[in-house]
């Protein structure tokens, strides 16, 4: 099925167009309103000093009437787009009958939980067990981690260096990154965090380090004096987000999951920022043919921006009672109906081949931009969920480099994030429904960035 007709209509067909200086004096308004009266923590307006309007498919448009490319999707949330019309249907007319209803079945529920029965890796497919908890990421990991310590009595929690699981205590606990977490300790004990394949940054091939990460998962487990003690499960993305679109090679997922099930605990896969078609699949534990024993759920599940997490997990898991777990914002029927609709989108329109599609046009373009720099560049990705990772002739991470084309990309109208452990990382995330077009245009605008920049002198930067 031919996808660029229908998606051509969804968004702003101006974008991408900068009339005004970055911010323009209406966001800059609205910036300074926000300043003078919100908490230090925001982040994103710093990066990108914007004050937002409207937004249609992969585009937005600010308070000033400049329009971007979006290559962000909310942090990965928008896959089927911003304010997209079949999901906003549904959603207005739930809005009208009904909102919240804690765990009380609706309709809306049970449908998106049967289409989620259809989606889910193949082993968890008619043998899983769902939980709504609270409406943000972090929920669903501090679900997947009460679950684990249920079954198994272990207190024991693996996780993966470059990891980001969530801010809330216990998902911060696996969370990798000394920044998110170095004022709030002590965080939840026993937690240990073993390397992830990297290739790029450990110099070597993906074969080493992807033996490397499993032998030192193994002698964790195996060592009587490795000093971790009571396993109550693994912790991993399968495409490390924050930590830089990490893509670990073909085949690690499996063995970690084989050495889940050689020592009797449970595997937990965050498909937060990976799920819902991100990587050209459903799920990215597809891609390795992997069934997670438990897999938290987020983001892109609300649809269309509403926020909705869950936990999904192997049928066997399902021994607490009433309660067991709990959370008042488990019944948001409006969100549900929203992620039964993107569901519904993303398959009538098959967007999985088109995030495949698109995705590899897409690393192809900057490969070819960045072939002959300075330095050394890595381009990788699967899907829709790329990332771009900068290094200077030693080594040493070009973090103000990606943070100039970042900016240069906004004054050109494309909005493009960051990532990684030094923020060197471009991060490219946007909606499945991006066109070729649209692709090919912010992909233009990013090599010329790119290149205008990486070639310049330190001091040009």
């Amino acid at each position: 099925m031919a996808v660029d007709d229908p998606l051509n209509d969804l968004h702003y067909s101006d974008a991408p167009r900068v009339d005004t200086a970055i911010p323009g004096p209406r966001s800059q308004q609205l910036l300074e309103r926000q300043a003078a009266h919100e908490g230090a923590t925001v982040a994103y307006p710093n990066a990108v000093p914007i004050a937002l309007e409207s937004g249609k498919g992969a585009t937005v448009r600010d308070l000033d009437g400049n329009t971007y490319i979006d290559l962000f999707a909310g942090v990965g949330v928008l896959n089927v787009g911003h304010s997209n019309p079949y999901v906003l249907e549904g959603t207005h007319e739930q809005l009208d009958d009904l909102v919240h209803t804690l765990d009380f079945p609706t309709e809306a529920r049970l449908d998106l939980i049967e289409a989620l029965d259809d989606i889910v890796p193949g082993g968890l497919q008619g043998e899983n067990r769902i939980v709504f908890g609270g409406p943000t990421g972090s929920d669903a990991v501090e679900t997947s981690i009460k679950l684990a310590k249920y079954n198994t009595g272990g207190d024991g929690l693996i996780a993966f260096r470059g990891a980001y699981h969530g801010a809330s205590a216990g998902a911060l606990s696996l969370t990798a990154g000394r920044k998110y977490k170095r004022d709030y300790s002590p965080l939840l004990p026993n937690v240990t965090h073993v390397p992830y394949p990297y290739p790029f940054q450990q110099e070597c091939s993906p074969e080493t380090a992807a033996r490397r990460s499993i032998e030192n998962l193994t002698e964790l487990l195996e060592d009587p004096y490795s000093g971790f003690t009571n396993p109550a499960g693994i912790w991993i993305e399968p495409i490390q987000g924050e930590g830089g679109i990490t893509v670990p090679p073909k085949g690690f997922l499996t063995e970690v999951q084989a050495i889940a099930n050689e020592h009797d605990i449970p595997l937990i896969v965050d498909e937060i920022q990976t799920g819902f078609g991100r990587t050209g699949e459903w799920f990215a534990s597809d891609w390795d043919g992997v069934t997670p024993d438990v897999m938290p759920i987020a983001k892109a599940l609300g649809g269309i921006g509403l926020p909705l997490s869950a936990t999904v997990y192997h049928e066997s898991l399902d021994t607490w009672g009433p309660g067991g777990h709990i959370g008042t914002y488990r019944g948001h029927v409006p969100a549900m109906v929203a992620g039964l609709r993107a569901i519904e989108f993303i398959r009538d329109h098959d967007l999985l081949a088109h995030a495949r599609s698109v995705g590899k046009e897409m690393r192809q373009r900057i490969l070819s931009a960045v072939d002959d720099l300075p330095g050394r560049v890595d381009v990788r990705g699967r899907g829709l969920f790329t990332g771009v990772e900068f290094l200077d002739s030693t080594g040493e991470p070009q973090t103000d480099l990606v943070n100039v084309v970042q900016r240069t990309c906004l004054e050109n109208g494309v909005i493009v994030w960051t990532a990684g452990r030094h923020g060197n990382v471009l991060r490219i995330i946007p909606p499945l429904v991006i066109t070729h077009e649209q692709a090919e245009t912010s992909m233009n605008i990013l090599a010329e960035a790119i290149r205008n920049h990486a070639t310049a002198g330190p001091n040009q930067l």
